[in-house]
C-alpha cells in the first residue's frame, strides 16, 4: 500500500512550509468552512484541491510532515498527510499525529491520505477506537473506513472482524465520532457482496436497540441500513 516517494527540488524546513502557508492564507473562506463544521481556530483557508497542488510541488518529506502534523495548524496537517512516507511511520508518530488533531476534516484526511497506507494501520484501528478523545476515537473508525476502500489486499475476515468494534462504540453520541462509526460500516459493507450482508446485519442488530438507551447506535444502525439495502 505504500506509495514511493516523489522527487522533490530540496528539503523544506517547518518555519519556510508554514511562512508560505500563512502568506497564501484565505480568512474570507473561514466562514463557510465553519459551516461544514470544520474547526476554524488557527486554520488559514486554504482548500483541500490547493493543497493537494502544494503537496505535489513538494514531494514526499517525511520529516517535514511530520513536524507540520504537530504544528496545530489544520492546513499544515492536511498537507502534512499529502508529503508524509507512509512506509516510514512509526507506531509514536501516528499516535502523536492523533492526538494532535482537532478537527473532522483533518482527522479523515490523515486516515485516508497517510495512515491507510501504512503497514502498521491495522494495528491502530482498535488502539485509537479505545481512546476517549473525540477525534482519537474518530480516528479509529475513518481508519476502517480508509482501509476498506484503500487495501485491496485484505482478506474479507479483517473487516469481520471489525464489526464487534463498530457495535461496541456505536453508542457514543457525540456528532462526529457515531458519523465515523456509521462511515466506517457503510465502507465495509460496500466493499463486496459478501461484506455487504455482514455489514446488514450489524445494522439490523444496531437498529434493534432499544430507543431510550441507544439513540446513537440506532441512528447509526439506520443509516447503514438505507445506504446498504439500496445497493440491492
Amino acid at each position: 500500500m505504500a506509495r514511493t516517494s516523489t522527487p522533490h527540488a530540496r528539503p523544506l524546513a517547518l518555519d519556510e512550509m508554514l511562512a508560505q502557508l500563512r502568506a497564501q492564507a484565505r480568512p474570507e473562506a473561514l466562514a463557510g468552512m465553519a459551516a461544514f463544521g470544520m474547526a476554524t481556530q488557527a486554520r488559514l483557508g486554504w482548500s483541500v484541491p490547493a493543497l493537494r497542488q502544494l503537496g505535489r510541488q513538494i514531494g514526499r518529506q517525511h520529516e517535514l510532515a511530520i513536524a507540520l502534523a504537530a504544528s496545530g495548524i489544520p492546513d499544515a496537517q492536511i498537507l502534512a498527510s499529502l508529503v508524509v512516507e507512509p512506509a516510514r511511520l512509526t507506531v509514536a508518530e501516528m499516535d502523536t499525529w492523533v492526538a494532535a488533531l482537532a478537527a473532522w476534516d483533518t482527522c479523515d484526511q490523515a486516515c485516508i491520505n497517510a495512515f491507510s497506507r501504512s503497514p502498521l494501520a491495522w494495528g491502530r484501528v482498535p488502539v485509537w477506537a479505545a481512546r476517549t478523545a473525540e477525534f482519537e476515537r474518530r480516528a479509529g473508525f475513518a481508519l476502517i473506513a480508509a482501509l476498506a476502500v484503500h487495501d485491496k489486499a485484505a482478506i474479507d475476515e479483517r473487516f469481520i472482524a471489525l464489526l464487534p468494534l463498530i457495535e461496541e462504540h456505536a453508542g457514543d453520541e457525540r456528532n462526529f465520532v457515531k458519523k465515523a462509526v456509521s462511515w466506517a460500516l457503510r465502507q465495509i459493507g460496500k466493499r463486496n457482496a459478501v461484506l455487504r450482508l455482514h455489514a446488514l446485519a450489524c445494522a439490523e442488530r444496531l437498529r434493534a436497540q432499544p430507543a431510550r438507551s441507544a439513540r446513537s447506535a440506532r441512528w447509526i444502525g439506520g443509516d447503514a441500513w438505507r445506504e446498504l439495502s439500496a445497493t440491492e
